[in-house]
């Protein structure tokens, strides 16, 4: 049955909100020639949108030519604010924007394992929020570790991790009248290279995140896949050759992990005759760091300073790509995503050099041709990933037109 004329116009509106969040802001004979419309009909939701406060004038267009200048809409995106958490391991970074992402302000502070960890990590979100404006918070995007219960959207209890984590988030929830949307952070990475980096021409890849921790992420047909349990991606804990130790499920000893943590690559570096850790991240002088979460800098470090030519790099580096390759064949031979992008810490070191060198050794594993490209994003990934979750849901909430 055709639509009703109030049904038409409501799907009119949701496709023209849609084209401006995406591509605005447009004239009205933009609008006209994206949407099929007539221009009659797209005067009137024009005019329909601008009463309800949805969208208004932000410039004109034409000026070069003859003629009276266009008009060009867009949304209104000051009703509202939204917030990124990167929470990590011993830090937090959170970047408050607008509903068009755009920053208004950014803040991190390292935070541990205390008692304090959740009320600072509370207050620096509220903080920057007072920075970057008055317009109420909308919408929060989480990015952290561990399990997301895919029922419940809650961060599961995971072994080896902060328990502030969990309540970190369980605060936010109560305290905050914004809505709080939680993601594994290696899904974020995969998100935002989806949207703006390595992968932006791939509705299906598979990424890998190798920095302090190992994990992945699986992207098909455009939609992340994350599993019946939230567990999707956790490679640390798959069966590959040479792993070191026993299997378990309480750690990842056993497991991919044991290849290609940055504890493992930090030791095989020393092993090919490079220099081992000697500095924190945070001084000038400093190549790698030695314990921890810093261990990931460290590992990054080590392949940075190898594809520089240090001495040892060259075995080295196809040392790690064989190990990558060997957790990629695994992956690839169930999923075949066709292209896996590296990503963390030391993917971004790695650039298009281990990739390369992962792609090459990759071949002679699995007939399954996949493309390796390095993730683009580096260590904003997450947040950026985390931004874009809260502004689709944002965005969706405000700008979706009222049902018929």
């Amino acid at each position: 049955m055709p639509a009703s004329p109030s049904t038409a116009r409501a799907i009119n509106d949701r496709l023209a909100l849609r084209l401006l969040q995406q591509d605005g802001p447009l004239t009205a004979t933009q609008l006209k020639a994206s949407t099929g419309l007539s221009r009659p009909t797209v005067a009137d939701l024009v005019e329909r949108l601008q009463d309800a406060g949805l969208i208004e004038v932000v410039g004109e267009a034409g000026a070069e030519r003859r003629g009276p200048n266009a008009r060009l809409y867009g949304i209104v995106a000051d009703r509202a604010q939204l917030a990124a958490l990167d929470v990590r391991t011993g830090s937090v970074s959170v970047i408050v924007a607008d509903l068009l992402g755009r920053t208004l302000a950014e803040a991190s502070v390292p935070i541990g394992d205390t008692g304090t960890a959740v009320e600072r990590a509370v207050a620096l979100l509220e903080r920057t929020a007072r920075e970057a404006g008055d317009a109420p918070l909308h919408s929060v995007g989480i990015g952290a570790p561990g399990l997301i219960d895919p029922a419940t959207g809650e961060l599961r209890v995971t072994i080896g991790l902060p328990s502030w984590h969990r309540e970190l988030v369980t605060s936010l929830q109560q305290r905050l009248s914004a809505r709080v949307l939680v993601e594994n952070e290696t899904n974020l990475a995969a998100v935002a290279e989806r949207r703006v980096g390595a992968a932006r021409d791939r509705s299906t890849f598979a990424l890998f995140w190798l920095g302090h921790a190992v994990g992945a992420a699986l992207m098909l047909d455009g939609t992340l896949r994350r599993g019946a349990s939230g567990g999707a991606g956790e490679i640390g804990f798959m069966p590959v050759p040479g792993a070191v130790g026993p299997l378990s499920a309480a750690t990842c000893e056993g497991g991919f992990h044991s290849l290609v943590g940055s504890e493992a690559i930090c030791a095989l570096a020393v092993s090919h005759g490079m220099e081992p850790p000697r500095a924190r991240p945070d001084t000038p002088e400093a190549r790698y760091a030695v314990t921890g979460a810093e261990q990931g800098f460290a590992a990054a470090a080590a392949v940075h300073d190898a594809l520089a030519g240090a001495k040892g790099g060259d075995g080295f580096l196809s040392a790690l790509a064989e190990r990558i390759a060997l957790g990629a064949a695994s992956v690839v031979s169930v999923v075949d995503p066709g292209c896996l992008v590296l990503a963390g810490e030391v993917g971004h070191a790695g650039g298009t050099g281990l990739a390369a060198l992962v792609e090459d050794r990759l071949a002679t594993m699995s007939p399954l041709r996949t493309e390796v490209r390095a993730g683009e994003l580096g260590g904003t990934a997450i947040l950026r990933g985390a931004l874009f979750t809260a502004r689709e849901s944002a965005q969706d909430a405000l700008f979706a037109p009222a049902a018929p």
